[in-house]
């Protein structure tokens, strides 16, 4: 019996070729065919079991899923592949599938990145609808007032709209350079632009957890695959 009909984008995604937001890019930039068709329709339909879908002439297939954690190291690029010859994130993991970072961190930004094939997680992660809060140790380079830290908490103006961090504390005792904050944005560089705005510049940023995963006993460098049942109680926390 053949599966119910899916959108292109989904499909996409869950080959792992993209998640489901880069595969409307993929499909956007005319790069993707259907039946040797050129498809750069959103919303087109596909059946799995009967269509022949491909990237850049490549045939798409779906995949086992498999989900890594790693802690990024500074100078790596954020990407699957990089035009200019830098070390990327999926040089570190060791696999023949294809995989993809969930969202982005800067080049020098260090700490949890989750990569995948599952586009339907990647979604979950990302997509601001969900709020899966993301919380960044960062060192600054001036002692951050009490006046700033209220600011930052009750919110500015960043993008035309009004932003803040969920938490904000600091762990070294009279250290107030190094902040810890919590915020459930994902939008770009949006820590650095936040303490930016204020006149501080971010000297090193760590995402120390992003939703249940965290980078507990892993250095630099360092990744691990995340099983099952840590995926079941990550989904189990974050219902929405």
């Amino acid at each position: 019996m053949n599966r119910v009909m899916m959108r292109l984008n989904k499909y996409i995604a869950e080959c792992g070729a993209a998640s489901r937001r880069g595969a409307d890019e993929l499909i956007e930039q005319a790069r993707v065919t259907v039946n040797n068709k050129l498809v750069v329709e959103l919303g087109y339909q596909v059946n799995e079991e009967t269509d022949d879908i491909r990237l850049d002439g490549e045939k798409l297939k779906l995949e086992s899923k498999v989900y890594y954690l790693l802690n990024k190291p500074k100078g790596t690029v954020t990407t699957t592949k990089d035009e200019k010859g830098r070390k990327t994130v999926n040089d570190i993991i060791k696999t023949n599938l294809k995989i993809f970072p969930v969202g982005r961190l800067d080049y020098n930004t260090t700490g949890v990145l989750l990569i995948t094939n599952d586009g339907e997680f990647s979604n979950k992660m990302t997509h601001p609808k969900n709020k899966i809060p993301r919380v960044y140790l960062t060192k600054l380079d001036n002692d951050l007032s009490a006046a700033d830290k209220t600011k930052l908490s009750r919110g500015i103006i960043l993008d035309g709209k009004k932003s803040k961090f969920t938490n904000m504390s600091f762990p070294e005792t009279n250290n107030y350079r190094k902040v810890l904050v919590t915020t459930v944005e994902g939008r770009n560089h949006f820590v650095k632009r936040m303490f930016g705005s204020l006149g501080y510049f971010v000297k090193d940023l760590d995402r120390v957890s992003f939703g249940s995963f965290d980078t507990e006993n892993l250095k630099k460098g360092e990744y691990r695959e995340i099983p099952l049942k840590e995926l079941k109680t990550f989904y189990k926390k974050y219902k929405n």
